[in-house]
């Protein structure tokens, strides 16, 4: 009896669960729009540059804004120096 009911179980729970939502910020881009509705709020990172979302965002009631999760490459932000520490 305790092998049948376990299979069920599993099934149930698995067709229970809640779907799982996507990653909000897409780190190939480094600006995201994000809207304000009745509905609720959305982020759309899909845009290369600030004035191109702002052109996007013209009009509605959204904002751009940088996207925190950006991977780009480090070359654009300037070189990094490392300051070595002093031997006495």
């Amino acid at each position: 009896m305790r092998r049948a009911v376990l299979p069920l179980f599993a099934v149930a729970a698995v067709l229970t669960a809640a779907p799982v939502r996507a990653q909000t910020y897409d780190p190939n881009y480094p600006v995201c729009l994000q809207t304000y509705g009745i509905d609720g709020n959305a982020i759309e990172c899909g845009y290369t540059s600030l004035a191109q979302c702002n052109q996007t965002a013209s009009g509605r009631a959204a904002q751009c804004i940088t996207n925190p999760y950006f991977a780009g490459t480090r070359a654009l932000a300037g070189p990094r120096y490392r300051r070595r520490p002093r031997a006495y």
